[in-house]
């Protein structure tokens, strides 16, 4: 079993936090350089390094930092993709993806320790170490769809849904997540949030992103028969 980190960069630099990290919990890390579009990264990528049935795989953010140990990191990993019906594991998502596909549209409202809250996960952002806050969004547990900044799953999960840019998408670098997640909970495959500790070292903001907004567009118009989806 191979457990491999695809991470696309624009210069070839990943943290070298990150790197340590990936290299005490033995995954290779592969650097994902020079592609017009994330997709074909990571397609490509899955391709390039024979992905079989069992291996693991992560499609993760170069810009974060991974808090929890590398022994309890693998166990939360393997502990939650052992089952033949796992899709993705990750952070933070929903368990219900409405019409506008906005995965995070409920926060806050209601309350996100109320038992109608859908939404999953917490991630730590910040642009410093010391000044990190916590966005919480929701109790882990099972979800529709997950943020891309880290994903997750077995080989099988991954050669089974299309992890090529679908032509309708105008944009090159959004809504690959949305994209993933929802196949693999369309196939009948098991998305869930686990209690994995990460720093984004960004603010995470999308406004002003003009091609997040046009993928979030062709995905709502491509899947308009699918949605809303919802953990049944």
């Amino acid at each position: 079993m191979k457990k491999v980190a695809f991470i696309p960069t624009r210069d070839g630099k990943i943290k070298k936090t990150l790197r340590h990290f990936f290299e005490l919990a033995e995954w290779r890390v592969v650097p994902l350089v020079g592609f017009e579009n994330i997709f074909e990264a990571f397609d490509t990528g899955v391709k390039d390094q024979d992905i079989k049935a069992d291996d693991l795989v992560i499609f993760c953010h170069d810009d974060i930092e991974v808090l929890t140990s590398p022994w309890d990191f693998n166990l939360f990993i393997e502990k939650n993709l052992e089952d033949s019906n796992s899709g993705f594991v990750g952070l933070a998502g929903t368990r219900l993806l409405r019409s506008s596909c906005v995965w995070w549209e409920d926060m806050q409202t209601p309350h996100a320790d109320s038992h109608l809250n859908p939404l999953a996960g917490s991630v730590y952002h910040g642009d410093k170490k010391a000044e990190i806050f916590q966005t919480y969004f929701g109790p882990l547990g099972d979800v529709v769809v997950m943020d891309g900044l880290f994903l997750a799953a077995k080989g099988r999960t991954v050669n089974t849904i299309q992890l090529k840019k679908p032509k309708c998408f105008p944009g090159n670098w959004d809504f690959y997540d949305i994209f993933y997640t929802s196949q693999a909970h369309m196939k009948g495959l098991r998305n869930r949030v686990i209690p994995l500790q990460v720093i984004h070292y960004s603010r995470g903001e999308i406004k002003g992103k003009t091609s997040w907004h046009e993928n979030r567009e062709a995905f709502a118009d491509l899947f308009k028969k699918n949605l809303p989806l919802h953990i049944k």
